[in-house]
């Protein structure tokens, strides 16, 4: 079935394909997102690797094959993919999956993550590095597989998945990093995105998930509250109106938790200016410089670089 604008516009997303990673978990943000994405019409392609060897406190595996199951039971299309997104064969054959099944790639939601808690100097370099392998290059190489199937079709919907953490929260330093690297990539992809068809927005969610489990205990007060206030049903439906056609905003970024829905955007004060800037300027001008009074909003692309006259680009060798 072909896209049917006149049902995008409508709510739905008849003939559109979506892909969904990490959305094998019960409860879980991914699992939400594929069945919404179903209800309203998309080919869902559910992904999840099932079981991280690596993690710990997971009582139970994931399963993709779990909710294709249940879309399928309420009338909907829907494969199961477990392919780990941490490498980039592995997140070429998620796309791959894609084409083959449906033949086309309209929506590609970025929720497969990984968070452990614990102090920076007590965490191993392993668990550093898996945060970024996953969350951050994991959602880098299936935009990179998409794109070019997105940009060819002159359509696209990005939706990468951050968290409040890259704003600084202790005991997730390096969950928070990867986090501030997929937003950077994301206003940076909105630019590129603008000339093809494709937006790319991020979306900050606090729900009640696995993950959540995994790392707070069962009776902490913040599972507790998570678990009778924080549905991850009540994140999808913004994750639905970036996917969707008439999403009216690109490189934005979307905090959702509960119900509660904000935006969140950079901005910069408007500072000092001395062409003669000394330390003991600097020092004497310190309060002026930090005042937020004046801020003033980061657009992505507010940089020109198509002034900059750069090189043509050559891979390493």
């Amino acid at each position: 079935m072909s896209p049917d604008p006149a049902n995008d516009a409508a709510g739905r997303f008849d003939g559109r394909t979506a892909i969904v990673t990490g959305a094998g978990g019960n409860p879980g943000l991914g699992r939400a997102h594929a069945l919404l994405l179903a209800a309203r019409g998309a080919n869902v392609v559910v992904n999840d690797i099932d079981r991280d060897p690596e993690s710990t406190h997971y009582d139970e595996n994931a399963s993709a094959q779990a909710v294709v199951a249940e879309i399928r039971a309420a009338g909907g299309q829907a494969i199961a993919d477990t392919h780990s997104i941490a490498t980039r064969s592995g997140a070429q054959a998620v796309i791959d999956a894609a084409m083959a099944e449906f033949g086309r790639i309209d929506i590609l939601v970025n929720n497969a993550g990984l968070s452990l808690a614990g102090g920076f100097a007590e965490m191993t370099a392993r668990d550093i590095e898996r945060h970024i392998e996953v969350n951050l290059m994991g959602t880098i190489w299936t935009c990179h597989a998409a794109w070019p199937v997105m940009a060819g079709q002159g359509y696209g919907r990005i939706v990468n998945t951050a968290s409040i953490a890259f704003a600084g929260l202790a005991a997730m330093v390096a969950y928070g990093a990867s986090k501030g690297g997929v937003l950077g990539l994301s206003r940076g992809l909105a630019v590129e995105g603008a000339s093809c068809g494709i937006k790319v927005n991020v979306i900050n969610p606090g729900a009640f998930t696995r993950m959540m489990t995994s790392q707070q205990d069962e009776n902490a007060p913040a599972v507790q509250f998570a678990r009778a206030q924080l549905g991850a049903e009540l994140v999808s439906p913004v994750m639905a109106v970036l996917a969707h056609q008439d999403c009216p905003v690109s490189g934005e970024c979307i905090e959702a938790v509960g119900g509660n829905v904000q935006r969140t955007y950079l901005a910069q004060t408007t500072g000092i200016s001395d062409p003669a800037l000394t330390i003991e300027v600097m020092a004497a001008r310190w309060d002026e410089m930090m005042a937020g009074a004046s801020s003033g909003l980061i657009p992505p692309g507010v940089i020109d670089t198509s002034t900059w006259g750069f090189r043509p680009y050559q891979a390493a060798r």
